[in-house]
């Protein structure tokens, strides 16, 4: 029996996964490296450090990751001052859905602690979250499982009886080997058959994991 329900934020609460490819585009353009497009889906999920060896170990030590990331950052915070955080359709109703019928809630994000309550503030959300893991949170990084242990355990709960929603692969990855029941809400990326192996179920939307947890309480 689920529990308790664990978020991935980048991808699943937020439709940020696609101003991020947008801004490290722009980044790219800036700094003349194209090539980082075709390679995106490599650093998905990836906390910081992670992310900056996996960008040295493609481009190189001599890659400008600082200068790419601070470029890219600021690109999206501007988006945001704008725009606002752009937020995944379905997810106030599955919210409150979770909330009404007695489900702990957590956050598990590969972003930093900070940023993750600074979006959340943001977005209204943060009143929804039992507990909000960060990146920087954790030794390991996804697709480690360490993130997703730490949330269960800050819940009370065993990873069984939790749901993890995931549109990465790292992110899928870390939650099923955490022993999650593993949710992909499909972003950038759709489910490969190597990715179908580990989910439980892949849904096109926030909304859809309702009708998913009624039918397992049944």
């Amino acid at each position: 029996m689920v529990k308790a329900v664990v978020f991935d934020m980048d991808g699943v609460l937020f439709d940020t996964e696609k101003l991020t490819a947008e801004s490290w585009e722009k980044a790219g353009e800036a700094l003349h490296c194209s090539s980082i497009m075709s390679v995106i889906s490599e650093f998905l999920g990836l906390n910081s450090v992670y992310q900056k060896k996996r960008f040295h170990e493609i481009f190189g030590e001599d890659f400008p990751y600082e200068e790419f990331i601070n470029y890219g950052r600021k690109y999206s915070e501007n988006y945001i001052k704008e725009h606002g955080i752009p937020i995944k359709p379905g997810l106030f109703e599955l919210l409150d859905y979770l909330k009404a019928n007695g489900y702990h809630i957590a956050a598990a994000s590969s972003t930093r602690h900070a940023t993750v309550l600074r979006h959340f503030k943001e977005a209204g959300i943060t009143e929804y979250f039992d507990t909000i893991i960060g990146g920087d949170m954790v030794e390991k990084s996804k697709p480690d499982p360490d993130i997703y242990l730490h949330a269960a355990a800050s819940l009370g709960f065993a990873p069984q009886d939790c749901l993890a929603l995931e549109d990465s692969p790292n992110g899928l990855t870390a939650a099923y080997r955490a022993g999650m029941k593993t949710v992909m809400v499909p972003d950038l990326i759709a489910p490969t058959p190597e990715l179908e192996k580990m989910l439980y179920a892949c849904v096109p939307s926030l909304s859809a994991v309702i009708p998913l947890l009624e039918k397992q309480k049944a």
